[in-house]
């Protein structure tokens, strides 16, 4: 589900991922091997890389790239508003 975003704010998403060591966690097998994929000013640019590097690895079950949204870490009062 994409999130409502004022274009002129920059909100900041994190792509990351990699093989996880259980299907049932979010605990990677090997931090030294996670795919760093980049940082992204909003969720539709974060969501179309997340995209492109799942079908990639859509035969690798263990494989899972995920969003991180960095601007409610940074700034967690702001969703409140």
């Amino acid at each position: 589900m994409a999130e409502k975003e004022d274009p002129s704010k920059q909100l900041l998403h994190l792509v990351i991922g990699g093989e996880l060591s259980s299907l049932e966690g979010v605990t990677f097998a090997d931090l030294d091997k996670v795919d760093i994929v980049g940082v992204y000013p909003n969720y539709a640019t974060a969501h179309a890389a997340w995209r492109q590097k799942a079908q990639l690895t859509v035969d690798s079950a263990q494989t899972r790239y995920f969003i991180v949204h960095l601007h409610r870490l940074l700034e967690p009062d702001m969703d409140k508003k």
